[in-house]
């Protein structure tokens, strides 16, 4: 089953020249659903309405896409397609779907034919499956790079990453695309993505630049711009949550981030993560928000350990041999 739970598909759009795409989470009727932001620089759809204090509770899809907000257009082809299954908030005789959208910037921005659009958001929807979508340079994870804080230049190709964690009858899933400027390290301090700078040579933040790549650091003066750098995803869960409840699983799922991110959270991530909970199991809010925080964490390491070199930018799945299925 996809993510680990019952009744979730997902489903991936890869633009043709893997420079953009698009991964959208459909989950079954009755889902609540939350987002918690924390980069400084995000770009989202229904943030408001899905957050801490909006009145909406339930969330018919979630749609992660590249092209920065460009890419939000696929969030308009997911909610077309859903109209079209009745799926939604009745409203007279017709249906409001709440789809619930996050963007990062990759070069999709600079290629109008690659963004995934609302046709793309549809072609996602249509071929979802509940199994768990290929790891590394596809769908959302198309564009992605990371370990940026010696630039662009001397990052890694990124991606997707999947996760499940479970205890007690509770099933947590994670899909997550990393694109942050920040350097991926486990749990156990190892460093499992590092820049192509030398280990010693100065980085963002600690040379004392203001931005990655900087000036003042070993990238030169180009740089990543802001929301170039940003890791969002969807968490989802087999628990019954309240919105509240769930909006705190996104929360201090972003735990996870800053336990594999160095540094996490900046000025220039636009990180944001959704929580989907589909109600099967009674669950203690703390349990599922520790397994929440582990398969971030874990799915933030996958994404670029799967990611295949391409257009120039390397990969680590050609040097160590990936963690999955990789693109």
């Amino acid at each position: 089953m996809a993510l680990g739970v019952a009744g979730v598909r997902v489903g991936t759009w890869t633009s043709p020249e893997r420079v953009s795409g698009c991964t959208v989470i459909l989950p079954p009727s009755g889902t609540v659903g939350a987002v918690a932001v924390r980069g400084a620089s995000p770009g989202t759809r229904e943030a408001a309405a899905l957050g801490r204090d909006g009145k909406v509770e339930v969330c018919h899809a979630v749609v992660l896409a590249g092209s920065s907000a460009y890419g939000l257009d696929a969030a308009h082809g997911a909610m077309l397609w859903l109209e079209e299954q009745g799926i939604g908030y009745p409203v007279g005789p017709g249906v409001v779907p709440i789809v619930g959208g996050a963007i990062v910037l990759d070069a999709g921005v600079m290629a109008p034919d690659q963004r995934p659009d609302a046709a793309a958001g549809r072609w996602a929807c249509e071929h979802a499956a509940e199994e768990d979508p290929p790891e590394g340079g596809v769908g959302v994870g198309a564009g992605c790079t990371v370990a940026k804080v010696g630039g662009l230049d001397r990052g890694w190709r990124s991606g997707q990453g999947i996760a499940v964690r479970s205890a007690a009858g509770v099933a947590v899933g994670v899909v997550l695309a990393n694109n942050a400027v920040g350097e991926v390290v486990d749990d156990d301090g190892t460093w499992i993505v590092r820049a192509r700078i030398p280990d010693d040579a100065p980085r963002f933040p600690t040379d004392g630049s203001q931005r990655p790549g900087g000036a003042g650091g070993p990238g030169g003066g180009g740089g990543s711009g802001p929301t170039q750098n940003t890791a969002i995803g969807c968490i989802v869960t087999n628990a019954r949550l309240t919105k509240r409840d769930a909006h705190r699983v996104a929360d201090l799922g972003h735990g996870g981030l800053a336990r594999a991110l160095r540094p996490a959270h900046t000025q220039f991530d636009g990180d944001a993560l959704f929580c989907l909970a589909t109600g099967e199991v009674a669950a203690s809010v703390d349990l599922v928000a520790h397994l929440a925080a582990e398969a971030v964490a874990d799915a933030t390491r996958r994404g670029p350990l799967a990611a295949v070199g391409v257009h120039g930018m390397p990969g680590l799945a050609d040097v160590k041999g990936g963690a999955g299925r990789s693109g």
